[in-house]
């Protein structure tokens, strides 16, 4: 708990957490169902945002030994998270996406628009909780690398789990088990970009990734 209420801490999450809160807004603004008003949405994503970010920047440099913002990544880091990133995009537009849309279309962009306040959403908010902030909590808990790049996986597949089980239409135990497959493979590779190449190249392999939906409504066009 020390760690976390440093000053040097306090003021990089504050600042971190209110670029991400900032990031989020378009995603919201485009949340006609949102149970709460913006303003009260923000503000809970700011407040969360400190404490996530401050996981991150109490622990990830002195239990990893690597900064949390790289910005001249290893070029093997770099090419390792450039082609994994257009190869895991190829396969979930060609094989994943179309069984998964018709269950999910909340999750595909309609528009420029929407694709744009999704990715900065993903970027802002879904990495910070399921990567960044999970893994360095867990490696000052744990103080054991391989223990916590295992349990950040398994973290984000259960709330990928959660997610598929409130689904209205069922999903198939074969499509289950690839989602979550798919899921694992992608925190690890997750937590290795991580700490070769900082938030930046987790940041770079999202959105090769998330740039496969531009594809869905450009071709229709």
């Amino acid at each position: 708990m020390r760690d976390l209420l440093q000053p040097r801490v306090l003021h990089q999450a504050t600042l971190a957490s209110l670029v991400s809160a900032l990031a989020c807004y378009p995603r919201i603004s485009l949340w006609l169902a949102r149970p709460e008003p913006i303003w009260y949405l923000e503000t809970v994503l700011f407040l969360c945002g400190i404490v996530l970010w401050g996981f991150v920047f109490a622990w990830h440099t002195p239990y990893s030994s690597r900064p949390v913002f790289i910005f001249n990544p290893e070029p093997e880091a770099f090419i390792a998270a450039t082609l994994l990133g257009i190869g895991a995009a190829s396969a979930c537009h060609w094989w994943l996406d179309p069984l998964l849309r018709p269950k999910l279309p909340e999750e595909y962009p309609a528009d420029l628009e929407h694709w744009f306040a999704m990715m900065l959403f993903s970027l802002a908010l879904n990495q910070l909780f399921v990567v960044f902030a999970a893994f360095d909590w867990l490696m000052r808990l744990l103080k054991r690398r391989w223990l916590a790049a295992t349990l950040t996986a398994l973290f984000g597949a259960g709330v990928l789990a959660m997610k598929l089980h409130a689904l209205a239409m069922p999903i198939s135990p074969s499509l289950w088990a690839m989602l979550l497959a798919s899921r694992i493979l992608a925190g690890f590779l997750a937590v290795w970009f991580y700490l070769r190449g900082g938030v930046i190249l987790v940041w770079w392999w999202t959105f090769l990734l998330g740039t496969r939906h531009l594809f869905d409504w450009t071709g229709h066009a």
